[in-house]
């Protein structure tokens, strides 16, 4: 729904013409990078994916109303409540622009090859559990987290936009109990081993 929802309303605000006193080019851009994030993550990223996991329903609704909300605000934002004048074409040459698009695909560069390192961290028909190591893995337990964050970080940086920043403080609230969970399943699977590793 974040990739479809958003989509959906910036082919509206193309049609419709409206003129909201900001570049259509900056708003296009950054509708796009939203949109480029959730391509990847709803058509490419499940595609990829292995193993036979099942999810509760419960919470993939969750996920479904957190995501299509979150377009929501971002659409709103983009394309009806941005002050007339923000975004005009001097904006992608602002540091907030350029620092947060930065920031963005830094994120985004780790949360693929995070991404990558767990898929691989089987080969096929192994049912074992593994620690993952490589990448940003060294630093951290839950990189993969850790890129998305940094993502959306650089998005609401780049947007300098109140739905930008609610967007990066849910992603917290979401992924920061997730990895916590992750780092005592961790600990409680590999004991030692695990441990071992924050003295490396």
């Amino acid at each position: 729904p974040a990739f479809i929802f958003l989509l959906l309303q910036t082919i509206r605000f193309a049609i419709s013409g409206a003129e909201t006193g900001n570049s259509r080019t900056v708003l296009y851009i950054m509708a796009g990078l939203y949109l480029l994030h959730y391509f990847q993550r709803s058509f490419i990223f499940p595609l990829m994916m292995r193993g036979k996991s099942t999810m509760p329903i419960a919470i993939m609704l969750m996920g479904l109303i957190f995501n299509t909300l979150n377009a929501y605000l971002i659409g709103g934002w983009l394309f009806a409540e941005a002050p007339a004048g923000m975004y005009t074409e001097k904006w992608l040459y602002s540091p907030q622009f350029i620092i947060g698009l930065l920031i963005f695909f830094a994120g985004m560069a780790i949360n693929l090859h995070s991404d990558h390192v767990i898929r691989n961290l089987r080969k096929p028909g192994d049912t074992k559990h593994y620690i993952p190591r490589k990448g940003l893995y060294k630093y951290v337990t839950s990189a993969n987290y850790f890129g998305e964050l940094t993502e959306w970080t650089g998005y609401a940086i780049l947007t300098w936009s109140p739905a930008g920043a609610l967007f990066a403080i849910w992603t917290f609230a979401n992924l920061g109990p997730r990895a916590k969970s992750l780092t005592e399943k961790y600990e409680k699977e590999f004991g030692e081993e695990y441990r071992k590793l924050d003295k490396k």
